[in-house]
């Protein structure tokens, strides 16, 4: 049996208050005609690489495209880098996004001015970047002994692209304490610095909002601190996140499976091929948290009274598609 919470995240309020909506009415709340849709002069969006067919509806409410990703591979070489001519048809600036997520080993290499593969990095991310308007750095595993090298290859590569924007993804920090990369830093040299205002809760963490109101609210005004006005993009999440009160799958040694037979009253083993097995039903309280385009213009809304001018969304294909209806920029 398998009991569903939705924890809609449309309020911003905790768990244990927010306000109970029937499914039917969700899909029809924002659309009075004195709700004023918010604008910015910039709304940027992503799209991944072979997505292309999600760029379609929101093809005339976004002024700049971050095509994702180009890749590293294991001699610093870049792989994979998504072709142009397959978002032909939008007119907005079009932004090649280099991401490198998870490994702190080839940042590390591609980074300390001591091996070779860094400069030649840059020139590869420059020859790439010749038919686009912009270069977007995602790195987002750098070792600590490695952020003043990360500094210096955003300068190089600056300068290296010249008049092309130069943008940075960087994650959602709240005081000078935890901004360990330094968004100054980085607004010194970079064009744009988009914050990744999501995953305030993650899929190993406690269930809750992928980016509550008032965390986005504290994110924004600690980045409006360090970013010049011009340069700042807040990040969006189109995505939501389930999480269950009960993780079954897993490993056992032979005197758990023992336990695990006692609690739950199995009372009869097979043996299937010779090997022993069992099942037994477990009920689990799975929450949800997602957004929709009414959270969305809400969050909008907060960043517009805080004067912020661009916001950015992750990722097409991903989002309530009646946001493209809520949203505008100038």
């Amino acid at each position: 049996m398998l009991l569903l919470l939705l924890s809609l995240g449309l309020t911003g309020l905790a768990a244990d208050s927010f306000s109970k909506i029937p499914v039917s009415e969700i899909a029809d709340q924002g659309h009075a005609a004195d709700i004023k849709n918010p604008s910015f002069a910039e709304l940027w969006a992503y799209l991944m690489a072979g997505e292309e067919a999600f760029l379609e509806p929101a093809r005339n409410s976004i002024s700049d495209l971050c095509y994702f990703s180009a890749e590293i591979n294991a001699y610093g070489e870049l792989i994979n880098i998504p072709k142009i001519n397959k978002i032909a048809g939008f007119s907005g600036r079009k932004h090649l996004v280099l991401a490198e997520i998870g490994n702190y080993t080839l940042t590390h290499l591609c980074l300390d001015p001591s091996y070779p593969i860094r400069d030649r990095l840059i020139k590869s991310i420059t020859e790439a970047a010749k038919p686009y308007d912009g270069v977007q750095i995602d790195f987002e595993a750098i070792p600590q002994r490695n952020r003043g090298d990360f500094i210096e290859f955003l300068g190089l590569l600056k300068a290296s692209i010249g008049e092309k924007t130069l943008s940075v993804a960087l994650p959602a920090r709240l005081s000078l304490a935890t901004d360990v990369l330094s968004y100054a830093k980085i607004a010194a040299i970079a064009d744009k610095l988009i914050i990744m205002a999501y995953d305030e809760h993650w899929s190993s963490s406690k269930p809750g909002p992928i980016a509550s109101m008032d965390w986005c609210n504290r994110v924004a005004i600690y980045a409006k601190t360090q970013i010049p006005a011009q340069k700042l993009v807040m990040g969006l999440p189109f995505y939501g996140r389930a999480w269950g009160n009960i993780k079954t799958d897993k490993a056992y040694k032979f005197s758990g499976i023992e336990s695990l037979v006692s609690q739950k009253a199995v009372n009869e083993i097979q043996r299937i091929a010779d090997i022993p097995w069992f099942r037994y039903e477990e009920s689990i309280v799975v929450d949800v948290y997602y957004e929709d385009s009414n959270s969305l213009r809400k969050r909008l809304e907060l960043y517009e009274t805080l004067d912020i001018k661009a916001a950015a969304f992750w990722r097409l294909g991903q989002e309530d598609r009646a946001v493209w209806e809520k949203i505008g920029f100038k």
